[in-house]
């Protein structure tokens, strides 16, 4: 049962991702002929749209020759994720977050390259390359995972120096009082 609860997050948000994902893929690949692009306000189409694009490589079409290097990555990296979870402690929220984010991008194009042999991409934001919800929800799951590392840090670093400091204050105490006597 304990086994149970501690994937229950992790496979709680990577199935949501899968599942956005999928869905946004089918739709895209159902409603644009490839290489068609669409907006919802005509004045927003330079800046943001839709555009049904094909991608063997990496996440941004980084690397288009790749796609079983890419196979066989998104798989060691979605089984490392699964084995490593339930070593994170709870108390490490954003670290068990970012896992979840990372493992649902990873699944998602993974399912694509199975299914489909290409994973859809969509989003199209000014010049940046092309993406979809996948490569979103890894790049997010970086973020959150930098971020989190970041504050454990800090409250590490913030803990040693009050421990100093009250070190510090109970060494000068001990002081003050052999001088008076």
């Amino acid at each position: 049962m304990k086994l149970v609860r501690d994937y229950l997050t992790l496979f709680s948000i990577s199935g949501a991702i899968v599942a956005l994902d999928q869905w946004s893929k089918y739709f895209v690949r159902s409603r644009l002929a490839f290489g068609e692009a669409w907006s919802p306000f005509e004045w927003l189409s330079p800046y943001a749209r839709f555009v049904h694009w094909n991608n063997t490589g990496a996440a941004f079409g980084m690397f288009p020759q790749g796609s079983l290097v890419f196979t066989i990555v998104a798989i060691v990296v979605a089984l490392a994720i699964i084995y490593y979870y339930p070593q994170v402690p709870k108390t490490e929220l954003a670290l068990r977050i970012a896992l979840g984010l990372q493992l649902g991008g990873a699944l998602g194009n993974l399912i694509s390259r199975l299914t489909v042999g290409v994973v859809t991409d969509f989003i199209s934001v000014g010049r940046f390359p092309v993406f979809n919800v996948a490569d979103s929800s890894i790049s997010i799951g970086v973020v959150v995972l930098l971020l989190g590392m970041w504050n454990e840090e800090r409250a590490t670093r913030r803990l040693a120096a009050e421990g100093a400091d009250a070190g510090g204050s109970a060494s000068e105490d001990k002081n003050e009082s052999v001088q008076t006597e």
